[in-house]
This record gives C-alpha cells, sequence and structure tokens, in this order.
C-alpha cells in the first residue's frame, strides 16, 4: 500500500518506503528511552515532514476504500504529531 502513495517524482520507491519504515521503527524504540528521547523525537519529526508528501499525493490520487474525508484529515494531522513530538525533546 505505502508504495503506490509515493509520488512518482521520488526515485526509488521501495527504497525511500523501507527506509522510512526502518526510521519509523527505530525512532520508536529511541522514544522509550530517556537519553535518546529528545533525539528521536526530533528524528520523527524530519520522518513526519519528509512522509507528508506522500500524505498530499495521497490525498490528490485518492485511496481506495478510504474516504476523501479521512485523506484531508490527516494533511493537518501530520502538524499536530510534529507539535507531539516536539513535546518530547
Amino acid at each position: 500500500m505505502y508504495l503506490r502513495i509515493i509520488p512518482p517524482y521520488l526515485p526509488y520507491p521501495k527504497l525511500l518506503n523501507a527506509l522510512s519504515g526502518a526510521f519509523e521503527i527505530l525512532f520508536g524504540i529511541g522514544l522509550l528511552f530517556e537519553n535518546t528521547r529528545s533525539i528521536s523525537a526530533f528524528g520523527i519529526i524530519l520522518l513526519l515532514l519528509a512522509v507528508f508528501p506522500a500524505n498530499l499525493y495521497m490525498y490528490q490520487r485518492g485511496a481506495k476504500g478510504i474516504p476523501k474525508w479521512a485523506l484531508l484529515l490527516r494533511l493537518p494531522l501530520q502538524f499536530l504529531l510534529i507539535v507531539w513530538a516536539y513535546s518530547y525533546t
């Protein structure tokens, strides 16, 4: 599913998908430990910014089984998640 929402202008979609997933797991684990929490939170912020084009592309293109309003709601939700992640820095 995630490969389909990577905009076509980005190269190596499989690699980008794998890297974003690996960093998501790594940063999530990093939040569990106080000595890595801040750097992991900044990593999550960067990751949320990096995947924003995919969310925008998904909204523009549509997604099977997901209402358009839910896809639109995801866009500002990204920024709320950034604020939430920032609270852990």
